[in-house]
């Protein structure tokens, strides 16, 4: 017997949402099995759905990629759906999509654009060029 306590991917999710909501005791979690692996759902109290969803879903992006990694750890799959405490579910995208390019925090400065130096007359003639 080893001195390590192993813990359930449903009590890992629960200790990090708990950690930062007002409502730890609010916090609710199930665990089923489908096609895709394991599916955690996640239902919060209302006012702190803000605090696990984050700005632009950074929090819920977060716990998604440490259950990935906690996942692989124990060989499966393990996706999470926040459940909206109105119905539904929370509109956090999984993973960005290729194509999306990263948002920049400051703005470039953009160079000028080239401007073409006119040739004299007398060079386009000698030269060929028109």
């Amino acid at each position: 017997m080893s001195g390590k306590t192993e813990i359930t991917d449903q009590e890992f999710v629960e200790s990090i949402v708990k950690a930062i909501v007002d409502h730890p005791d609010e916090v609710v979690t199930g665990r089923t099995l489908d096609e895709r692996g394991v599916l955690i759902q996640l239902t919060v109290n209302r006012e702190d759905m803000g605090k696990v969803i984050g700005r632009e879903g950074r929090t819920a992006k977060a716990i998604r990629s440490l259950l990935r990694v906690f996942g692989a750890r124990n060989e499966s799959r393990i996706n999470l759906k926040i459940v909206d405490p109105e119905g539904g579910t929370a509109d956090i995208p999984e993973e960005p999509h290729v194509s999306e390019a990263p948002k920049e925090k400051t703005p470039k400065a953009e160079a000028p654009a080239p401007v073409a130096e006119p040739t004299p007359a007398s060079e386009e003639k000698a030269t060929g060029v028109f």
